[in-house]
């Protein structure tokens, strides 16, 4: 299959075609350009879809644009200095543009920020409960008792302070917060940064069980690997632009991703490279 930033992989329910037609996708990015201050274009002419019930993937190296994206679609740019100069985001066929980023929150778009930013001095049920304010859910995903059938290790620790949590505690409660809401999109920017591999597996298999309940998946992920294996479909942003997309397991065989993302180099290359 030939990978092209112009290919659009619309998918069924499932995360493929079905009998009846393709889906319209639950997310739609068209020609985004973002800009922060009055010089620095992070996003020139983005289009991308997230297809309903699947998990959709977005890498890149430091600066490519993949956190600017996330602000973008959950109304949180202002903050940060950046503006929408064009384009469109379509969520479930409206556009989000005019909406505040709570107003985004209640009609479904739910983000896990960079970093966790849990409120340590609260304990994880406290935490937890934050999720449900303002929202308008009442979904399974948005239970209480179900996010700790999901997360066990938070149950046992539910009276327990977050700042006492590790790392992947931290990651966990995150995500569990943001299912507090009962999203039916769930962003996610780097959910496994700074975690130890064995943990990373964990958040994996958690987020692939979240999705098979039922929640859209958009992931931000410097680690190529663990993403292109979660995902159905993945674009590869570069300086603000979309360099490739495709159907995930297409991407992890395609020789660039291979060696710009997944540390592989081709035997022939190497071979070359060891007679030189």
């Amino acid at each position: 299959m030939t990978l092209r930033s112009t290919s659009r992989t619309r998918l069924g329910n499932n995360g493929s075609a079905g009998p009846s037609g393709p889906a319209d996708p639950l997310l739609s990015v068209r020609d985004l350009t973002v800009r922060y201050g009055a010089a620095v274009t992070a996003l020139d002419n983005v289009s991308l879809d997230v297809a309903p019930g699947s998990i959709t993937a977005v890498l890149g190296g430091n600066g490519a644009g993949k956190t600017t994206l996330m602000r973008a679609i959950s109304g949180t740019l202002s903050r940060h200095t950046g503006s929408v100069l064009g384009g469109d985001i379509r969520f479930a066929g409206t556009s989000l543009l005019p909406l505040a980023t709570e107003k985004r929150t209640k009609a479904g778009v739910v983000q896990v920020p960079e970093g966790r930013r849990v409120f340590g001095r609260l304990t994880v049920t406290e935490n937890l409960r934050v999720g449900r304010f303002g929202s308008t859910g009442g979904s399974r995903a948005g239970d209480l008792d179900h996010v700790f059938e999901l997360f066990p290790a938070l149950a046992e620790r539910r009276k327990q302070r977050a700042a006492l949590l590790s790392g992947g505690e931290q990651q966990m409660l995150a995500i569990g917060r943001a299912l507090m809401a009962s999203p039916k999109l769930l962003l996610l920017d780097e959910p496994t940064l700074g975690l130890a591999p064995l943990i990373i597996d964990q958040i994996v298999e958690l987020l692939g069980r979240i999705r098979d309940e039922g929640t859209t998946l958009l992931l931000v992920e410097q680690n190529a690997g663990v993403a292109l294996d979660l995902a159905d479909t993945a674009y590869v942003f570069t300086i603000g632009t979309v360099a490739l997309s495709g159907p995930a397991e297409a991407l992890r065989s395609d020789d660039r991703v291979r060696r710009l993302y997944l540390g592989e180099v081709d035997e022939t290359v190497a071979n070359e490279r060891s007679n030189s």
